[in-house]
């Protein structure tokens, strides 16, 4: 186990720092959507549609922390509540094409930032920040004892 206490400490600073950053960034860059219903949407476009059990158990939130957002996102037109494709009680939760439309928007002024503070950078010291990101965040899904979904497979080492 490594030990370093001082480099964990550096460590946790700058994962701060990065969600800072990140929240600013959504401020400044014209996007829409706040995190909750930015991570809500991300997560539907990739999964079936979901309960809010589901959706709760997925972002480790309580129930009524969920409803109160999806509700919001309904509100906006960027969900709709289904009738359980297999029978169940449970309505399920479904993106629409507004809130699609809207979270490709958000991703796409993400992707343009990102891209700014990249410019310069090698292409190689690129994929390295993309892996230990990836791996990262793959660690801690492992230690959660739950995985994300990812829109381009799961993350592997030395993929390039």
């Amino acid at each position: 186990m490594f030990e370093a206490d001082g480099t964990q400490t550096e460590i946790e600073y700058e994962l701060t720092l990065l969600s800072r950053y990140h929240a600013l960034a959504r401020q400044r860059g014209g996007q829409k959507l706040d995190r909750s219903a930015y991570l809500i949407l991300a997560r539907l476009e990739l999964e079936p549609p979901m309960s809010l059990k589901e959706l709760s158990e997925a972002f480790r939130l309580d129930i009524s922390t969920i409803n109160r957002q999806v509700g919001a996102l309904e509100r906006r037109g960027y969900v709709e509540r289904l009738a359980d494709p297999d029978g169940g009680a449970a309505r399920k939760i479904t993106p629409t094409r507004a809130g699609l439309d809207q979270l490709h928007e958000d991703r796409d002024l993400n992707r343009r930032g990102i891209g700014t503070v990249l410019d310069g950078w090698s292409d190689e010291d690129v994929v390295e920040l993309r892996n230990v990101l990836a791996r990262f965040n793959s660690d801690v899904e492992r230690l959660e004892g739950r995985s994300w979904p990812r829109p381009f497979g799961e993350w592997r080492p030395n993929e390039n």
